[in-house]
């Protein structure tokens, strides 16, 4: 405790709603959102231009698989941003895809003060899919962007895990999208729980409905809209189906102008700046692991051991207990994703403390890799406004893969910040058991999960991970008449027995339900 305990002084977030022909570009958006952090924290453009650290959260439309387009951006997103802010920093850094970034950022950062390699840091993000889809539709172009985005830089060094969230099985397979893979894991918990199709879609209203009465109040929020509980699982046109048993309005929403960042430093760095101590929230705890990385190698599709072992962590390190928690923010991308984080956290999904600070990201906005740090920046004001309070957050990136946790308060830390390598934890994860995969089964089989993808139009695709007779798990489609996709809604599928050989295409399994 030397003055290099690491300090959150500054957080700032911007929500455009305007012209998508005036839109920020993606480095005006992260400017943005640094320029407000520096002001919250009082120290203006000279603390932006004495950072020595900038981390920026990858945009989405850099995530594999995907291409750049005709949608710019810059070469190196850090160092473009440093330069728009005037600041030479020695470390600068541009993340991989996922959702846990926010959070291992803000862990990154606060290691790397408290063992004296930097002082003042910065990590921001932003997502601008709203503003992009809607010029590329309206044909308006990206001549502005182009002249804020255009540089000659060489590529950004990168943190985070580069693998592709699924195997190319998975992906012949359509086991390669959030909308696609998450209802696997929704259908697959129901069954576990043994709860009827009906009464489990109202048990996600009921846990999404105070999600959106906290986005109403949240100014930043994209939906700032209460909704009642059977509006958000009544499918309308409004409303439509997008992946059983997940209606629109139940899914995160990417396409957003949205941008966050908060400013870490060391306590010493703080002083020396004139920060006002009640300003300062400190991170108490913090974890990062993966879970078995592709979807298919899961134990289960019910549960998160990586989610459980950093929340563990977390607490430990905090030396707290959950019931010290006051404030909270579970990861929102899909309503399995909250199930599963509150089990495996030992929370009640009837918590009185609520699951979000924000609205969660269907309703507050999924801004791609950066919802967390909304999540920091709204958590740290909470904490500000309740010094003895402690807050926790957890992030989530790909399929309930990666995980990062955050535990924060006022309160001074009784003992120094010592991070816990992340590979211990993954050490334990990686050496779990899992099912035997086989990538051409044929015979008898069943369905272990499953789910139906929808179009405007309506159902056009049913995705099962099965067992075969040796019990082993395999991809599969199944075939795409309207009797049996409408068959695959009607009730549950979970353990319904079915022939499985090579599809028609012949790059893909086909299960033909009994």
């Amino acid at each position: 405790m030397d003055g290099r305990t690491p300090v959150l002084i500054g957080a700032g977030q911007f929500t455009y709603r305007g012209d998508p022909a005036s839109s920020p570009s993606p480095t005006a958006l992260l400017k943005i959102a640094a320029e407000r952090a520096a002001a919250d924290a009082g120290i203006g453009a000279a603390g932006l231009a004495a950072l020595d650290a900038v981390a920026v959260a990858g945009f989405t439309i850099d995530a594999p698989g995907s291409t750049r387009g005709v949608i710019p951006h810059a070469i190196n997103p850090p160092a473009t941003l440093a330069k728009a802010l005037g600041a030479a920093p020695k470390w600068a850094v541009y993340s991989h895809m996922g959702g846990n970034t926010s959070q291992q950022l803000v862990n990154t950062l606060s290691e790397r003060i408290a063992k004296g390699e930097i002082e003042l840091g910065l990590a921001v993000g932003a997502e601008f899919l709203g503003s992009a889809m809607k010029r590329l539709t309206k044909g308006l172009g990206f001549a502005d962007w182009e002249a804020a985005e255009g540089d000659d830089l060489p590529p950004p060094e990168r943190i985070g895990d580069p693998r592709p969230g699924v195997t190319p099985y998975e992906a012949r397979h359509a086991i390669n999208r959030p909308i696609n893979v998450y209802p696997l894991f929704e259908n697959a918990l129901r069954a576990r729980d043994g709860r009827s199709v009906e009464d489990h879609q109202k048990r996600l209203g009921k846990l999404f409905a105070p999600f959106t009465e906290v986005a109403a109040k949240n100014p930043e929020a994209w939906f700032p809209t209460a909704r009642s509980a059977e509006e958000l699982i009544t499918v309308t046109d409004k409303n439509r189906m997008v992946g059983f048993p997940y209606p629109k309005l139940l899914n995160a929403i990417m396409e957003v102008d949205q941008s966050a960042g908060v400013i870490l430093a060391s306590e010493a760095k703080a002083r020396e700046l004139g920060v006002p101590e009640d300003k300062w929230v400190y991170l108490h705890g913090c974890a990062d692991a993966a879970d078995l990385w592709n979807p298919i190698d899961r134990q289960n599709y019910h549960s998160s051991p990586a989610m459980r072992l950093t929340g563990q962590r977390a607490l430990e390190m905090a030396g707290i207990g959950l019931d010290a928690i006051s404030y909270i923010d579970l990861y929102s991308c899909f309503p399995v994703a909250v199930e599963i984080g509150a089990e495996e956290l030992g929370l009640s999904l009837d918590d009185p403390r609520g699951f979000t600070v924000t609205g969660g990201l269907p309703y507050a906005g999924g801004p791609g890799n950066n919802y967390a740090m909304h999540s920091i920046a709204t958590m740290a004001g909470k904490l500000r406004a309740d010094p003895a309070a402690y807050g926790l957050i957890t992030a989530n990136g790909w399929y309930l893969t990666k995980q990062s946790t955050g535990i924060y308060s006022r309160r001074r830390p009784e003992r120094p910040f010592e991070r816990q390598d992340p590979k211990v934890l993954q050490a334990q994860i990686d050496a779990l058991p899992h099912p035997t995969v086989i990538e051409t089964p044929q015979g008898a089989s069943r369905i272990e999960t499953y789910t139906v993808v929808h179009r405007r139009e309506g159902p056009f695709m049913g995705i099962v991970v099965g067992r075969d007779e040796a019990d082993r798990r395999f991809c599969a489609v199944t075939p795409s008449d309207p009797e049996t996709l409408a068959g695959l809604e009607r009730g549950e599928q979970v353990g319904r027995p079915g022939t499985v050989g090579p599809g028609p295409d012949g790059q893909t399994n086909l299960f033909v339900p009994q």
